[in-house]
C-alpha cells in the first residue's frame, strides 16, 4: 500500500472508484477535477499493487482556522484494514501543517462504519443537515474535530511534540471534542 498526493491523472481512476461507491450521487468528473486543481485542496489516493484503491480530500484554506474533510472513499474490496484511517490521518496531519484548529465533515446517516471511524479519532456530532444526500434523502450527520487537542493527543501517544501546535495552545490531552464528506472509509 502506498500513499500519495493525487494528481490530474488520476481523475479517471478517481472518477470509477467515485461512481462505483455513490451510484445515486457520484461527483461529476468536472467537479473532481476542480477539485484537484485547487489551491485549497489536498488530495491524496492509496493503490496497491499499482491499482488505486482509494482517495480522501481535505478543503484548507491557507490561513484559514477551520477545514473540511471533503470525501474519504475505499474500494469496497479494500475496506476494513485500516486504509480509511491512514488516509483521515493523512488529511489531519496536512490540516494542521495549514495551521488549523477545527476540522468539519458530513458524513451519511446510514454509514456506522464512516461514523465509528470518526468518532474513534475524536470527530462529535455537531448538527444533522435533513435528506442532504440526495436522491436518497438520507441525513447528514454534521462533526467537528478540535484538531489541536487530536494533535496533542497523538503527540502525547508517540511520545514526542504535537507538530505545527503550540505547548500554549493545546489543549489538555484529557480534554474532550467541542460540542459546537461523504465517506466509505
Amino acid at each position: 500500500m502506498s500513499t500519495r498526493a493525487a494528481t490530474a491523472a488520476d481523475l479517471d481512476a478517481i472518477m470509477d472508484l467515485e461512481r462505483t461507491s455513490f451510484p445515486t450521487d457520484a461527483w461529476s468528473a468536472a467537479m473532481m477535477r476542480e477539485e484537484l486543481a485547487s489551491p485549497h485542496g489536498f488530495y491524496v489516493v492509496v493503490e496497491e499493487a499499482g491499482r488505486l484503491v482509494g482517495y480522501a480530500g481535505l478543503r484548507a484554506v491557507r490561513g484559514a482556522r477551520d477545514a473540511d474533510v471533503q470525501t474519504i472513499t475505499i474500494s469496497a474490496a479494500a475496506r476494513g484494514r485500516g486504509r480509511g484511517r491512514a488516509l483521515l490521518t493523512t488529511l489531519l496531519d496536512e490540516a494542521v501543517a495549514r495551521g488549523v484548529h477545527d476540522v468539519f465533515l458530513e458524513v451519511r446517516a446510514d454509514n456506522p462504519v464512516a461514523q465509528a471511524l470518526y468518532v474513534s479519532e475524536g470527530f462529535a456530532e455537531v448538527g444533522r443537515r435533513p435528506r442532504y444526500y440526495q436522491p436518497d434523502d438520507v441525513d447528514a450527520i454534521v462533526m467537528q474535530l478540535d484538531l489541536r487537542g487530536w494533535a496533542a493527543r497523538r503527540a502525547e501517544v508517540s511520545g514526542g511534540a504535537a507538530p505545527g501546535v503550540a505547548a500554549s495552545d493545546a489543549p489538555s490531552a484529557s480534554a474532550t471534542p467541542s460540542p459546537t464528506g461523504k465517506g466509505w472509509c
